[in-house]
């Protein structure tokens, strides 16, 4: 099993979530986050012409465990429903999971996804 972290634009979501939900993944949690990469932000003119940085930009993390057998195409999923081809288009980060306990039933492994 892996966890998934896909850390992408706040307007992309709805197309991500339809995007795995037609690979049948329907699992994951959506968590606001403010962050900022290679993009550092962007800069707005205030008035009197000053400089207004905001370098954290708001952002949203999917996280989702799935079984070994589909992690490239969740990613493969996330990538073409979440890409503009633009800088800030975000990251995905796939990271070892041991266990998966489902706490209703007590199944193990996979099946507890």
């Amino acid at each position: 099993m892996k966890k998934i972290e896909a850390i992408i634009r706040p307007e992309r979501v709805n197309d991500v979530k339809q995007a795995l939900e037609a690979q049948g993944i329907h699992g994951m949690n959506v968590i606001p986050v403010t962050g900022r990469g290679a993009q550092r932000g962007i800069v707005h003119q205030g008035r009197g012409g000053e400089e207004l940085v905001v370098d954290m930009l708001p952002k949203v993390k999917l996280e989702l465990v799935v079984p070994d057998s589909v992690v490239e195409s969740t990613i493969d999923a996330i990538v073409a429903s979440a890409q503009t081809d633009n800088i800030g288009d975000g990251k995905i980060f796939v990271i070892p999971v041991e266990q998966a306990i489902r706490v209703r039933t007590n199944e193990r492994g996979d099946i507890a996804l």
